[in-house]
């Protein structure tokens, strides 16, 4: 069964902008926020709960998971294309944010990733692989008042 072309990232932060990131077990040095693809009948808000539950072990019905309404489009890289059909070239990624009041312990899915680190958002920025990650914590510090 081939993937659905449509992902949500979840951009997992604390009020001080403390940022959640994953390293790909797939690809190591590799970081990045909570990301999936959504399941057949899944609604977008669903997918982001169920990918967060399934990468961290926490539950988004104990925090605020907000729909940013950001949608980006891009060329699935060539290496990741084969999970997807022989037609399809390109993603569509809905952005979420999941707001939990300070770090916390992670349960990471061994199978996908290796650890996980919290930075300040500046870092995390930096840090992430996806331009879209990298912008995505970006607009998260400007909806917050912090621009550098």
């Amino acid at each position: 069964m081939y993937k659905t072309p449509v992902s949500v990232l979840v951009i997992i932060h604390t009020p001080d902008l403390q940022v959640l990131l994953l390293e790909r077990a797939d690809h190591p040095g590799y970081w990045q926020s909570v990301t999936g693809s959504q399941n057949q009948g899944e609604i977008l808000v669903q997918t982001a709960a169920r990918e967060v539950t399934e990468e961290t072990g926490l539950n988004t019905g104990d925090y605020l998971l907000t729909n940013w309404h950001i949608q980006n489009q891009y060329e699935i890289f060539q290496e990741w294309r084969w999970r997807y059909a022989p037609t399809v070239t390109h993603n569509t990624e809905h952005v979420f944010g999941l707001l939990i009041p300070a770090p916390a312990p992670i349960t990471i899915a061994e199978r996908e990733h290796l650890g996980y680190i919290w930075l300040p958002w500046q870092q995390a920025a930096e840090k992430v692989f996806s331009s879209s990650n990298a912008e995505a914590i970006r607009n998260l510090a400007a909806q917050n008042g912090e621009d550098n």
